[in-house]
């Protein structure tokens, strides 16, 4: 037994050597760190405030954020989305600068950036409609085979956003973040002050965003080079969010709990936009940290293999969820996996459940992966693979 383990050891460290030596000495390890930290920021959230609670023959969703608002804290760990945000648009406008600067034309640069976005969409879209109509044909309760595809299908509305700022990207390159910042205020204003439609805020799902994105097209100017710019973006962005919070009515909570009147994230509120700035100073200031830790063979290979395999992660995370919850059933109601999430027993509960959960996605990752590679084939991605002889030599 040992020796299978010394030998596990060896193999993966020699894995990690490998992948440490094939990554291109240029590449800046610490916007995949961030990355990756971003990805599963929101996996580990979804799966800590999400429950799927079983009651009688239906499946319907609850948080605990809704009976322990005192856990809203965790969503300040867990609602990464601003990072994500930071790093797409520092890369976007940092690969279409270098694209033009080669001749490429824009058509095919926004093809090649969107492709592996899209590409294991389809593997999601098509599974989920045989499980929808298998599920309403069998009879299932149409709550249940409602809650469930939704569940499934939510990540989709960060990929059309996150899609159409890359398509923007050209337009973007020069933009101030505080212009879109001003929209989410007024925006902000004339809901909560002055009366106006709900429907408003949806103004607020492109320039809430718009704010970390171009903080990223800044990055990539040279702006925030220096340490100042991060003091200053997490200084000012704590300041804001804890004052909205304390006395503009704000929800703790950065992420959105069932039964609450207002979400901070479904629209995006002026809250969650400063504690976004917040994130994304702090994300600034960590960058050289990160460039350190990732000279770690160990560290880079485990952060490559997330980026590797990032929006198949981000895409079937709800899916393994709900994979072990419905496998799950079979042994009845099990305490932190179908019972309300409404006390510390669940709490810990769900974290002993987060090893299952992890394999369950992993087992999604190993079926799916060839999807997101196959849309990324004519990019260049962490690491490269040396071919024989005669061929070209990509980056996967």
């Amino acid at each position: 037994m040992n020796g299978l383990v010394n030998g596990l050891t060896t193999a993966i460290r020699h894995t990690a050597v490998r992948v440490d030596a094939a990554t291109p000495a240029h590449r800046d390890r610490a916007v995949d760190a961030l990355r990756a930290g971003a990805i599963l920021g929101v996996v580990l959230g979804h799966w800590f405030v999400t429950a799927l609670v079983a009651d009688g023959r239906t499946l319907h969703t609850a948080s605990p954020l809704q009976q322990m608002p005192w856990l809203a804290p965790v969503s300040w760990m867990f609602q990464t989305l601003a990072v994500f945000f930071l790093v797409g648009g520092h890369v976007a406008t940092r690969g279409h600068t270098s694209s033009r600067a080669r001749g490429i034309p824009y058509h095919r640069w926004l093809r090649d950036r969107l492709a592996r976005l899209f590409k294991p969409v389809a593997a999601v879209l098509t599974l989920w409609t045989v499980v929808t109509t298998a599920l309403l044909l069998s009879g299932a309760e149409y709550a249940t085979v409602r809650t469930l595809a939704k569940l499934a299908l939510s990540p989709l509305w960060f990929l059309l956003v996150f899609a159409a700022l890359t398509a923007a990207t050209p337009l973007l390159t020069r933009l101030h973040p505080l212009w879109p910042l001003a929209v989410v205020l007024h925006v902000d204003l004339l809901r909560f002050g002055l009366g106006a439609p709900a429907r408003l805020g949806w103004l607020n799902l492109a320039a809430g965003w718009l704010v970390p994105y171009t903080l990223g097209a800044a990055w990539t100017r040279g702006e925030l080079e220096r340490r100042r710019s991060g003091w200053i973006l997490l200084l000012s962005g704590t300041a804001a969010t804890a004052a909205l919070v304390a006395w503009a009515g704000y929800p703790a909570s950065m992420v959105g709990v069932p039964g609450a009147g207002v979400s901070n994230l479904n629209p995006p509120t002026l809250a969650a936009v400063t504690f976004g700035l917040a994130q994304c100073g702090l994300a600034l200031l960590l960058r050289d940290r990160l460039r350190t830790v990732m000279r770690r063979p160990a560290a880079w290979a485990a952060v490559a293999l997330v980026n590797l395999s990032a929006m198949t992660v981000f895409l079937w995370h709800q899916t393994a969820l709900m994979a072990t919850t419905a496998t799950g059933l079979l042994a009845g109601r099990l305490p932190g996996l179908h019972t309300a999430p409404d006390g510390l027993g669940w709490v810990a509960a769900r974290l002993a459940w987060l090893p299952v959960l992890a394999l369950a996605l992993a087992v999604c990752c190993a079926a799916f992966r060839s999807w997101e590679r196959d849309g990324a084939r004519r990019r260049s991605r962490v690491v490269r693979t040396h071919r024989p002889a005669g061929k070209d030599v990509r980056h996967v």
